[in-house]
């Protein structure tokens, strides 16, 4: 779904504010790692219904995350690029496909919400279509760039510390 989330992000703390949670602002992408069950945002976008279930499960603290899509993550994956060994045509559609992102610039590129229940974190995350193309695009670009060939560390020789 392509969404603004920069309209839903003021909308969402808001919200929280209004219902009484308590927002702690977490690092986008804090929650990696860790156990999390995923609200299905597909078939139930509706953040109120999320909410709602995080205050009958009692929650009264919520993390919010939030990311803007920046020209850093444009030029790295362009930087990526000149690395692949691609045909003429393969790296001008890769390219242009990154130019086509280029508007997004300074937009919100990520919504994440998550409460702790019973040792859990439930988690509400939402992505606009395009930075899900993004993601699709550095994933094409990283299988294709060549591999590090350098060892982290001499073979057989083992640190005393």
């Amino acid at each position: 779904m392509d969404l603004n989330l920069d309209t839903l992000k003021r909308e969402i703390l808001d919200y929280l504010n209004a219902a009484g949670f308590a927002v702690f602002h977490n690092r986008p992408g804090g929650l990696e790692g860790l156990g999390l069950v995923l609200w299905d945002t597909e078939r139930q976008p509706d953040y109120q219904v999320f909410l709602e279930v995080a205050q009958k499960c009692g929650a009264k603290l919520i993390l919010f995350a939030s990311a803007e899509f920046e020209a850093s993550d444009l030029e790295d994956l362009e930087g990526q690029l000149e690395d692949c060994d691609l045909s003429r045509e393969e790296r001008r559609e890769y390219e242009s496909r990154l130019r086509g992102l280029r508007p997004f610039i300074g937009q919100t590129c990520s919504l994440e919400l998550a409460y702790d229940h019973n040792s859990r974190l439930y988690v509400y995350e939402l992505q606009p279509d395009w930075y899900d193309e993004f993601g699709g695009i550095e994933d094409e670009i990283l299988a294709r760039a060549p591999e590090d060939d350098e060892p982290d560390s001499l073979p057989g020789y083992f640190s005393k510390n």
